[in-house]
């Protein structure tokens, strides 16, 4: 086995042992790279299909391309799609930067869905090397009755041992691309040959969302909303070529998106305590 096959089993594994734990699963679909790599792989581990229902938190704010992604392959693969709309920004924490807001909105859209469905395992596309804070996590990680995150009390997992278990009330969020990396990700994405969003491929941009970028090559590393979500530098128009930048590039992954890039990091702390995924 190469690199790609152990981290292939290694999720397969996962989802199989959240499958056979006593949850009511559900998957978050955001239409990005990861989550794409996500429904390929429960795919390859249920024989085809999907045995559970994906959730959009939509905040009726995500680019053209990725409405239109969404709409083709939700019907091209079968998934069963449960599309809820965010609360308003008026709803969230005032006190949160913008597109900490923007974020904040999506957390109490899934809390809407959770309570409505009663589901009980949220799996989730997060990646360790992503950003600080999802460092910190477990593959099955537990949540209190509200969604929240006790990051100090979350269980010990040696040698792939998960613990599965939990008292009544508890909710878990299962990842299982948390031992990936962006350069795995894209990997695989090349091997498999996995449907993304074009936006991932440079291009030249002149304006967006108000930004004069005069014509330079860029892509987008990261996906998230209009308005707090920008193309970086580059000249990466195919697979290959993403691939050959990631080995060298030094820019961080969510460099486009401010919350990963220029504010305050414990907006995105706070987030994550809060239940956002």
């Amino acid at each position: 086995m190469d690199h790609l096959d152990q981290l292939e089993a290694q999720s397969i594994f996962i989802f199989r042992e959240a499958f056979h734990a006593n949850f009511k699963l559900v998957m978050l679909w955001s239409f990005g790279k990861d989550s794409n790599v996500m429904i390929h792989l429960v795919r390859k581990a249920f024989f085809g299909r999907v045995p559970f229902s994906l959730i959009h938190c939509d905040t009726e704010l995500e680019m053209d391309e990725v409405y239109k992604f969404r709409d083709k392959y939700a019907k091209e693969w079968g998934v069963h799609l449960i599309s809820h709309i965010c609360p308003p920004l008026e709803a969230t924490d005032a006190s949160l930067p913008n597109a900490a807001r923007v974020a904040a909105r999506k957390t109490l859209a899934l809390k809407e869905v959770t309570e409505k469905y009663g589901f009980t395992g949220i799996i989730a596309g997060i990646r360790r090397d992503e950003e600080a804070t999802r460092a910190k996590e477990r593959v099955f990680s537990p949540r209190g009755e509200t969604g929240q995150w006790d990051v100090q009390g979350q269980p010990p997992e040696f040698w792939d041992q998960f613990k599965t278990s939990f008292a009544p009330g508890t909710s878990v969020r299962i990842h299982p691309l948390l031992h990936w990396t962006e350069l795995d990700i894209w990997q695989y994405v090349r091997r498999e040959d996995i449907p993304i969003v074009p936006l991932y491929f440079a291009k030249p941009y002149h304006q967006l969302d108000g930004h004069d970028f005069a014509g330079r090559m860029m892509r987008f590393r990261s996906l998230g909303e209009k308005g707090i979500t920008w193309p970086v530098e580059s000249t990466a128009a195919t697979l290959d070529e993403i691939i050959a930048e990631l080995r060298v590039t030094k820019v961080s992954e969510r460099s486009g998106r401010p919350m990963g890039a220029d504010e305050d990091e414990s907006s995105f702390e706070r987030l994550r305590a809060d239940g956002y995924m």
